[in-house]
Formats: structure tokens, C-alpha cells, sequence
């Protein structure tokens, strides 16, 4: 059996934080010519032994996320944008007070010109529901050793812990227990051992959703199992009191009162707002940056995402996981071969491909009488990035130090898309 737990552990721990896209999500055509590519890879591919599985696990998945933050960017760059003219002059919002609201432009581009910019005013911010328990004196045993059990009931379903007090416990080692285990659980409930400062701690639990909406009375409830020793322990816990309800935020738009589950939300589904901190008297203003801002952030966020596999590539370069500079050479010869034509344009490749902007001369290029031969320079560079970052997600293993134990009879192979798929699926048996 695969050994997956310690790759998804280090997903979790390096990448579950990370903002899904819209571009994560695909229709069955999309899903159908990425199996048919992986398909057509494995029929081919050799058998092979990993060398270093541990650093492989990390290098492979570092090597998918990056090439899946390219196509992202790329496929946000190509959202309707069908000329290449438009794709680097997508609109990018800005607000005059990001402590207070930040947001960022969600649209199509075909927005009525009159949502182009509107006043906010925060009145109060959305909150979650917290339980904070009692707090218990760290280096003793308030608790009776046995077994105890409560009901933890969402807006969904309810859930059943069961935990344990053992010979020799203390109360910070039931604490302690009990947050790793509901953190473990993966309810959308952030559980937290809270210390006080003078020997005495108490459970916090904490909802990840904010907001409450008329049907509710709350977005999370503890109750102990209706036995006499459950309820005792609970008493002694105390993490079923509310010690802080859900509230909706309350802000004011264009001097129209609004109010929301979330504190982040869309507008006319053009921006998605975030909202950070009440504003006062000083109101913030949300809008669009000029174009020559707007085209230098896209080129940005495309050679951050770039710039970002690279970063990946040189990190393992000397390790035992990557296959020399195998990565490094193939996605540094994206830009080095259009070197001459990036730099005419304000985009500077370094020696190991890596670009930097550099303002002034982006600045020149695109003024009207050089917009065309800028924009088709850089969609040029857009597509090759995306092509080239696609066909490395499709085998991430091609760029990992392995040993080939046995190549297939060319030419006379049947398709074996689950074969070598366990590699490119990041599900890599230690056992191998």
C-alpha cells in the first residue's frame, strides 16, 4: 500500500493555507486531455526505483504547485482576452486604504462602467464564534482517569469525540489532547490551548466561518454524552459556554447600509472585497489602477509564478532528489531564449533565468506607438510559460533523481495510466 502520510503531511503544512482559484476548478473536456496526457506519458515510461524518497516527496509536489501557480496565472491572463492586445491590460482593482478593505478584481472585463468605483465605510466586522473553556491549573489533574465523550454539532451534522484521562495526566496534557484531536477532525473548528500567564490554561475553540444568518442560533455546539462522568468532565472543561456569538459584518456602500455573513464577499461580481478593520470617519475607496500600473502587476504576477518554479528548481539543485539541473535548464530556456526580446521591453533575465522588471523601459513599451510589438512579445512568453509549465505537471517524476530499472518494448506497449500514475499523483511507495 502507497505510504501517503508524510507527503500529505507536508501538503498540508506547506500548502493547505493557500487561495484556491477559480482556475482550480475544470470541465470534464479539460479533465479528459490531462488524463489522455497521462495516458500517453506512462505508456512509454520505464520502470524506475526513487533514490531518495523522502526529499522526492517534497521536490515532486513543489514541483506541481509551482507549475500549477503558473497555469493559473496564465489562464487568468487568457480570461476572454482572446487578443493578444488585452490579456496584460486586465483591469486590476485597488483600494486607498488596504489595512482597512483590500480587494481584488474577479470580472470578465464586461462590467458596466458605472461600478467602477464606490466608497465603503466599515461599522463592524464579522466574527466567529468562540467557546473558551475554564481555566485549569496546568501541573495538576482536575479530571477523574477514565473515559469521556461529547457531541460537537454543526450547522450540518454532529460529531462525537471520545478522549481518554490516564494514571499520571496532568490537566495541560488533557488540553493539549483534546486540541490535537478536534484540529485533527477538519471541521472548519480551530481548537487552541490558551495560557495564562500563571500556571493555568483553558481549551478555545473557534469557528472558521463567521456570520450568522436568520435560521441560526449558532454555527457550533458542545454537549456532553448523557452520562454522569461526561458531564462532571465537561463542567471541568467548560468549552460548551459561548463565550463569543457569530456576527455579521455591517458596512455601508456608497452610503447605502449593507451587512454580510463573511468579511469577504463579491460586488457586482467584478470585486471581491476583504475587509480588514472599521475605517471610522475616514472612508476607503475602491477602484481600478491606471493601465500602466494594471499591465506592469499581470507582467508581475506572471514572473513571480515564474520566477517561483525556478526558485524550486535551484532550492534541490544539490540535493539528492533532483535530477541535476534538469528543471532548472528546462524552464530557465523559456526566457533565456527570448532574452534579447524580453529585455527590449523592460523584462530583465538573469543568468539562471530568473526576471526582474524594470519599470522605466516597460513603461516606454507600452505607449501606444509600441503597445502591439510589447503585447505580442509578452503573449508569446505567456503561452510558452503555460505550455512549458503544463507539460512539467503532467510528470513532475521526469525531474527526480531515480534509477531505471527496466525500459518497456518501444512501440508495443498497452496503455497503463495507473502504472507510473502513483508517482505523478504524488502517492510515492517507500517500499519500491
Amino acid at each position: 500500500m502507497a505510504r501517503i502520510d508524510s507527503v500529505y503531511d507536508y501538503y498540508m503544512s506547506t500548502y493547505a493555507n493557500k487561495e484556491v482559484s477559480r482556475y482550480d476548478t475544470h470541465k470534464k473536456s479539460d479533465l479528459r486531455k490531462i488524463y489522455n496526457r497521462i495516458v500517453k506519458t506512462n505508456k512509454e515510461s520505464p520502470l524506475y526505483k526513487i533514490s531518495n524518497m523522502d526529499e522526492a516527496k517534497k521536490f515532486a509536489i513543489d514541483i506541481k504547485e509551482g507549475s500549477k501557480s503558473i497555469q493559473n496565472v496564465v489562464a487568468a491572463l487568457s480570461d476572454r482576452y482572446g487578443g493578444f492586445e488585452d490579456s496584460f491590460q486586465k483591469k486590476v482593482a485597488v483600494s486607498s486604504d488596504e489595512s482597512s478593505v483590500s480587494v481584488k478584481y474577479v470580472g470578465n472585463g464586461e462590467e458596466d462602467n458605472s461600478t467602477e468605483q464606490f466608497v465603503v465605510d466599515i461599522d463592524k466586522l464579522a466574527l466567529p464564534q468562540v467557546n473558551v473553556g475554564n481555566y485549569l491549573k496546568d501541573n495538576a489533574l482536575t479530571f477523574t482517569p477514565g473515559s469521556y465523550s461529547f457531541d460537537l454539532t454543526t450547522t450540518n451534522t454532529t460529531y462525537e469525540f471520545i478522549y481518554n484521562v490516564n494514571e499520571g495526566d496532568t490537566n495541560k496534557d488533557v488540553l493539549n489532547r483534546l486540541s490535537t484531536l478536534m484540529n485533527n477532525a477538519s471541521l472548519g473548528i480551530s481548537a487552541e490551548v490558551l495560557e495564562r500567564g500563571d500556571g493555568f490554561s483553558a481549551l478555545s475553540l473557534t469557528s472558521r466561518q463567521t456570520g450568522l444568518s436568520d435560521e441560526e442560533e449558532y454555527l457550533f455546539k458542545v454537549s456532553p454524552e448523557a452520562t454522569n462522568e461526561s458531564i462532571v468532565a465537561m463542567d471541568h472543561l467548560g468549552i460548551d459556554k459561548i463565550s463569543q456569538e457569530a456576527s455579521n459584518s455591517d458596512f455601508m456602500l456608497n452610503g447605502s447600509k449593507r451587512s454580510s455573513l463573511s468579511n469577504t464577499f463579491t460586488i457586482n461580481n467584478a470585486f471581491e472585497l476583504t475587509l480588514k478593520n472599521t475605517t471610522g470617519e475616514k472612508s476607503t475607496t475602491i477602484g481600478f489602477k491606471t493601465n500602466t500600473e494594471a499591465v506592469a502587476d499581470n507582467i508581475q504576477t506572471l514572473i513571480d509564478a515564474f520566477n517561483g518554479i525556478i526558485k524550486t528548481a535551484e532550492s534541490y539543485s544539490n540535493t539528492g532528489a533532483s535530477a541535476g539541473n534538469k528543471l532548472l535548464n528546462d524552464m530557465s530556456s523559456v526566457s533565456k531564449s527570448r532574452q534579447a526580446s524580453l529585455a527590449y521591453i523592460g523584462l530583465m533575465v538573469a543568468d539562471d533565468g530568473q526576471i526582474t522588471i524594470d519599470k522605466d523601459i516597460l513603461s516606454e513599451a507600452v505607449q501606444p506607438d509600441r503597445q502591439e510589438e510589447t503585447f505580442q512579445t509578452l503573449t508569446n512568453f505567456k503561452d510558452s510559460v503555460g505550455e512549458k509549465a503544463s507539460s512539467v505537471a503532467i510528470n513532475p517524476m521526469n525531474y527526480v533523481n531515480k534509477i531505471v530499472v527496466a525500459y518497456k518494448n518501444p512501440g508495443h506497449n498497452f496503455n497503463t495510466p495507473y502504472i507510473s500514475s502513483i508517482y505523478a499523483g504524488m502517492m510515492l511507495d517507500s517500499k519500491i
